[in-house]
């Protein structure tokens, strides 16, 4: 899967209106799970899911694996919009 970048460079006109707007999913574990012994094992974990509410601990926990948020691979879906009106 190609990783996308967006870059957005606004100049301050009257005639350009930009907005910008991003989701944020965390899909499969990526722990090594064997890294003690020189080896290479995943869990098989295919989505994060928090173990808590928003603003617990617990949230940044998945549940079906255990891991922290930050063994999951980041996708950020990213949505820009541009609306023009030439000059009259």
């Amino acid at each position: 899967m190609k990783k996308r970048q967006v870059v957005i460079k606004q100049r301050k006109s009257s005639y350009t209106t930009t907005s910008s707007s991003s989701n944020v999913r965390y899909v499969e574990c990526q722990k090594n799970h064997a890294a003690n012994i020189g080896g290479y094992a995943v869990d098989g974990c295919r989505e994060f899911m928090a173990k808590g509410g928003e603003g617990t601990d617990e949230a940044l926990t998945c549940a079906a694996c255990g891991c922290h948020r930050n063994f999951h691979r980041r996708e950020v879906e990213t949505e820009v919009v541009c609306e023009y009106s030439p000059p009259n």
